[in-house]
């Protein structure tokens, strides 16, 4: 059978470079977009053989150059997003509601087989916010562009390239007490990325078209116990405060002015919507590929980096918890 190929935006990401390898280990060819060659390229290199990657170096909006990449493209996946505003065109509506638009109306010219878009979880609710309300956008002029394509809606996702876990481990480890924002009583559904690649797999292998999928993990943690159990895995003690909404809207207000903030109000927004599954669509486990891949167990895997000791610190972690 030949082999298809798939165009993806976004594959340097977490995600993306599980994704890759996951294809092309099935006999999918990949062509990767990136905006900077030099320094995403070889790490892209390494995700798969020679003949099954290439690369290559775009600007996004340059639509004259990425309308030429559609032409030999069966799949279309979009994985780019952003989680706070940075200018030079780093904007919302540009990254999740302008961009995509694009891509789905190329899809469409091109008669590209399935187009693939990862969107986020709890984007109905969230009205408030402005992260939430470019992706809704995103989605609308998708399904107005190319109603074939499949939407995906992941929970908070976590491995050991994340920017999740790892972040609070990372403040966890140097904090004498860590803020509590809205007492830690958000809900979420976190899955690991690749409970997340193997329902994109599936969907792509199982010709899935014009859905919206859900993409949750086996449990529902608040944001309070998932400290709590990040604290046990790295065998930390903190305290965990709650803090007014005031004072978190201040410290907001200030961490958003770093190059790479730890919240920005807007995110602080987001915050107070709990990021489960809504009921209204099919979940990764109701189309067939239920998360498996439970949060301690796949934390407790790398989590040595932030203990004291590191890797030969684990014979007194199980000694201390046991």
């Amino acid at each position: 059978m030949k082999a298809k190929n798939c165009l993806i935006f976004g594959g340097s990401g977490q995600i993306g470079r599980h994704l890759i390898r996951k294809l092309t280990q099935n006999n999918y060819k990949v062509t990767v977009v990136t905006r900077n060659l030099h320094q995403k390229g070889y790490v892209l290199k390494t995700q798969a053989n020679a003949g099954y990657i290439d690369i290559v170096e775009a600007n996004i909006f340059d639509e004259t150059k990425i309308r030429k990449l559609f032409s030999h493209t069966d799949i279309c996946i979009n994985l780019i997003g952003i989680l706070y505003e940075s200018g030079k065109g780093n904007t919302f509506r540009n990254i999740h509601s302008i961009f995509p638009s694009i891509l789905a109306k190329l899809c469409k010219e091109y008669k590209v087989q399935q187009f693939i878009h990862l969107s986020a979880l709890g984007i109905n609710n969230a009205v408030d916010s402005d992260y939430a309300k470019s992706k809704l956008e995103g989605e609308i002029n998708i399904q107005k562009n190319f109603p074939l394509a499949t939407i995906l809606r992941p929970s908070i996702v976590y491995s050991v390239d994340d920017n999740f876990t790892t972040n609070f481990m990372t403040l966890l480890s140097r904090l004498p007490f860590f803020p509590l924002y809205y007492n830690g009583d958000t809900k979420f559904t976190p899955i690991h990325c690749s409970d997340l690649t193997d329902t994109i797999y599936y969907v792509i292998s199982k010709n899935i078209y014009s859905k919206i999928i859900e993409c949750i993990g086996p449990e529902v943690i608040s944001l309070k116990e998932i400290l709590k159990k990040l604290l046990k895995l790295i065998n930390k003690n903190r305290l965990l405060i709650p803090i007014p909404f005031f004072a978190a809207s201040m410290s907001a207000k200030l961490l958003q002015l770093f190059p790479k903030p730890l919240l920005t109000e807007d995110q602080l927004t987001l915050l107070k919507y709990d990021n489960i599954s809504s009921n209204k669509y099919q979940t990764n486990s109701d189309v067939g590929v239920p998360s498996t891949r439970l949060f301690d167990e796949e934390v407790e895997k790398y989590c040595y980096m932030w203990r004291e000791g590191g890797q030969f610190s684990t014979k007194k972690y199980n000694q201390s918890n046991s």
